[in-house]
């Protein structure tokens, strides 16, 4: 009987570290869902119906190996990445890899505050009100919040995203071509150039550079011991997992409803509030207001954690004090840029005809420029045993996460040669 409890006991204490660990990797992964994510997951369902689907799965693995890299490098050095970056490559090469993120995250911040624009307009909520507003709320948050309260507010916003499985659930997909599309490569459009582009944004609104620095520096801040490094997998792995889940259904609710139905130039100009307007004619107003909802929330979320990001990986890269902890007069820097890019996030989207979608595409191209630097670093620094000691990268570790690296040069290679006047992939 005394074995029993122990044994109980012992169950209890593994669920309570868990939870005690478990943040960095839900909110981080959910973030990326943000109002391009959605936007891009939405296309994909809308104009090729369930035939990216299998691509979404492998990107999966591919999430779920760097982000287990990026809190392994967390936990064991108790740095962010940026820091290990300027320790082991120097000023120079870390102060231009900061300047295209923050240029690429200001960017991602103007499409956070347009998701959150379009949610609102669906519930009759001018952008003039509802961006101002949520402006504060987000600066309020993180500026006059320790680390344990913004984390959980970042986690209950987080739960907003299953309105997506239910909008998912409420159209009445065929499964039996959802299942198709989930396991089969569609030989008839995968050599398409609207496909092929389409997939590049898919995986590089996945896959993104912020959330490597975010991850990293969150969990070094909560400052998770070694003997915990198993638990820390496992927030990281299962938020890889629920954050794909959540794309996934969002493909199957445009896909379902969507698909056929919208003209080129319609699809070409869509963002993605408008895929939840275009949903209610098709599945129903309770839809497109479920939908609206997930917007909100993911925008709010990705509106906090995007500039969060940057604040952390800057300070960082260059030695300033950092941190949600800190008051704004023992951290002026890491406080100023998070400022700073909600400042310029909410203005530009307050600019009567600024082109949104063209700011959120720009962004995407930036981040998938810089993506493969990132991961090389990462890659040379989880290989180094003076920083890793015997936690340094196994071989299937190295093969996805090299083999992440050269899929994305390659594919920035054609994104790149795609925009050239009279290239064959153009179009």
């Amino acid at each position: 009987m005394l074995g029993g409890l122990i044994a109980r006991l012992r169950r209890f204490r593994r669920v309570f570290i868990l939870l005690a660990v478990i943040g960095p990797g839900l909110i981080t992964s959910n973030a990326d869902n943000d109002a391009g994510g959605i936007a891009t997951y939405s296309q994909a369902g809308a104009q090729f119906g369930y035939k990216m689907l299998w691509l979404l799965l492998l990107i999966t693995i591919s999430l779920v190996v760097t982000n287990e890299m990026g809190a392994r490098m967390g936990v064991i050095t108790g740095k962010g990445l940026a820091d290990l970056i300027r320790e082991r490559f120097g000023v120079r090469g870390t102060t231009f890899a900061m300047a295209l993120l923050m240029v690429a995250n200001a960017f991602t911040t103007v499409a956070e505050f347009a998701g959150i624009a379009a949610a609102m307009e669906l519930y009759g909520i001018s952008k003039y009100i509802s961006v101002p507003v949520m402006a504060v709320v987000i600066w309020l948050l993180v500026v006059r919040g320790s680390y344990p309260v913004v984390e959980k507010v970042l986690l209950a916003i987080g739960l907003m995203y299953i309105t997506y499985v239910v909008s998912g659930l409420l159209v009445h997909p065929s499964w039996g071509d959802v299942l198709r599309g989930s396991v089969d490569v569609p030989h008839d459009v995968v050599v398409s150039n609207a496909y092929f582009l389409l997939a590049i944004a898919l995986i590089g609104t996945t896959v993104t550079p912020w959330m490597q620095f975010y991850l990293q520096a969150a969990v070094a801040e909560k400052g998770i011991p070694n003997e915990q490094l198993a638990y820390s997998r496992i927030d990281v792995i299962v938020g890889a997992f629920v954050t794909d889940f959540i794309a996934f259904f969002i493909v199957i609710a445009t896909a379902a409803t969507l698909y056929g139905h919208l003209s080129p130039e319609q699809l070409s100009n869509m963002q993605a509030g408008d895929y939840a307007k275009a949903l209610g004619p098709v599945a129903g107003n309770a839809a497109k207001l479920l939908f609206g909802a997930g917007l909100f929330g993911a925008s709010v979320l990705a509106g906090s954690v995007v500039p969060l990001s940057t604040s952390y990986a800057v300070t960082e890269a260059f030695g300033w004090e950092r941190g949600v902890g800190n008051r704004f007069s023992e951290a002026p820097a890491f406080f100023a840029i998070f400022t700073g890019l909600i400042a310029f996030g909410a203005a530009v989207v307050l600019i009567p005809g600024v082109p949104l979608v063209g700011v959120i595409l720009a962004s995407q191209d930036v981040n998938g420029l810089i993506l493969p630097v990132v991961l090389v670093y990462m890659l040379v620094l989880l290989n180094d045993r003076r920083v890793m000691g015997r936690y340094v990268n196994g071989p299937v570790a190295n093969a996805i996460g090299g083999s992440t690296v050269m899929l994305l040069l390659l594919l920035t290679a054609l994104l790149l040669v795609s925009a050239l006047p009279g290239s064959p992939l153009a179009g």
